[in-house]
């Protein structure tokens, strides 16, 4: 089986084979929905739409641009945005770039500080990232809100 570089997330696959299905009834080629989802795991190299299915899993859904999140970053609390999103490998990563309603001390010393407002991290499908700090912990965690 070829796996793609990145696949979508589940509901993001469902809204193309509807929007296949669509397009190709407007062209008067009718098709099943099941047959426009085969269509789609196809697309993604998957055999399958249940190979497909298996392969993304139940992870929860990735944050969105522009959705407000909140967290922690080098051990800091913050709020604020996410600007930018990308996912990596098979889905199980994203590249997160967050814009922080008010800047961030990273620096743990009493004489020096160093604000980021803007961030850009790695962070897995639990919202933590697999990169840590000299403490042990993830270094940027991003909290999901409550749906």
């Amino acid at each position: 089986m070829t796996y793609s570089n990145t696949i979508a997330p589940m509901a993001e696959l469902k809204t193309q084979a509807k929007r296949l299905r669509v397009r190709l009834k407007e062209t008067g080629v009718e098709i099943s929905h099941s047959a426009s989802l085969e269509l789609i795991a196809q697309q993604n190299g998957a055999r399958d739409w249940n190979t497909l299915r298996a392969q993304i899993g139940n992870a929860p859904p990735a944050p969105k641009v522009g959705e407000r999140v909140t967290g922690r970053y080098l051990g800091q609390r913050f709020a604020g945005y996410v600007k930018g999103l990308a996912w990596l490998g098979q889905g199980d990563q994203y590249r997160i770039t967050l814009h922080f309603d008010k800047p961030v001390d990273v620096v743990s010393f009493d004489s020096f500080s160093s604000f980021r407002q803007r961030v850009t991290g790695v962070i897995g499908i639990d919202g933590r990232s697999t990169q840590k700090t000299s403490d042990g912990a993830p270094q940027l965690i991003v909290d999901r809100p409550e749906a």
